[in-house]
């Protein structure tokens, strides 16, 4: 059934009140409710070519803004297209422990470039975090972060295609002497997305992580060791002590 608002003002979603979608605010994919809607009379007055409508997220009752296209003006209703276009989008989340600030600085950019729909610039963020990156962990780095990205090629099953496209963005030599930048397309984007996050995990998270494991580690290999000194000097200390006064 199609979207649309009748006479009554009430707006009706393919049949339904409610729609789900991840919420901007707390992140749950969750049921959302129509809070708000433009006024029929109104509509049908000014004919403008979008509307918003206001939704209620079900999980934590933030309002949720969506703009519908309109379609077909009726008299006794006005039908609306069937694709939405979010006018707030979750914000993509990244852990940034154990990642230098100046490239966290950068891909923090990207990630906002992403959350906004801006694949290009998005992309163009990434290579400036990618070439941070290579900067900071020298040359003798730059071959294995990239097998690692192949990696994730052959794990995922990435098309060639779009493979190419990251690959040219992480560590194409072409891109930096002034040669036209690619283009992405949502999906593209995505796949970017997280190839990235794992680029780099696997340059500074896992690395950082294992440093910390091991460290613990050693901490309280040594704790042990020097308990079991004291707990044997103390012994010993005993036991001079008991043959004196034998």
């Amino acid at each position: 059934m199609p979207n649309y608002i009748d006479t009554s003002s009430s707006l009706h979603l393919d049949g339904s009140s409610e729609v789900s979608l991840t919420c901007p605010h707390c992140l749950a994919y969750s049921p959302m409710s129509v809070a708000a809607s433009p006024a029929f009379a109104d509509v049908t007055q000014h004919k403008p070519r979008h509307v918003g409508v206001v939704m209620r997220c079900h999980s934590c009752n933030s309002p949720v803004f969506l703009r519908y296209p309109v379609k077909v003006y009726g008299d006794l209703r006005i039908e609306l297209g069937p694709q939405y276009r979010e006018i707030e989008r979750p914000t993509e989340r990244f852990i940034f422990t154990y990642v230098p600030d100046h490239v966290a600085t950068l891909f923090r950019e990207a990630l906002g470039c992403y959350s906004h729909g801006l694949h290009d610039a998005f992309a163009s963020m990434c290579r400036r975090t990618a070439l941070a990156t290579f900067e900071d962990l020298g040359e003798s780095h730059k071959l294995r972060l990239f097998d690692q990205v192949n990696d994730v090629r052959d794990l995922v099953e990435i098309d060639a295609s779009t493979f190419a496209l990251v690959a040219r963005v992480i560590s194409a030599a072409d891109l930096e002497l002034g040669t036209a930048f690619p283009t992405f397309n949502p999906y593209q984007a995505a796949v970017l997305l997280e190839v990235m996050k794992d680029f780099l995990y696997q340059a500074y998270i896992r690395r950082g992580r294992l440093q910390h494991a091991m460290k613990v580690r050693r901490f309280f290999v040594d704790e042990s060791i020097a308990e079991t000194a004291r707990n044997r000097t103390l012994r010993m200390s005993g036991d001079v002590s008991n043959a004196g006064h034998t």
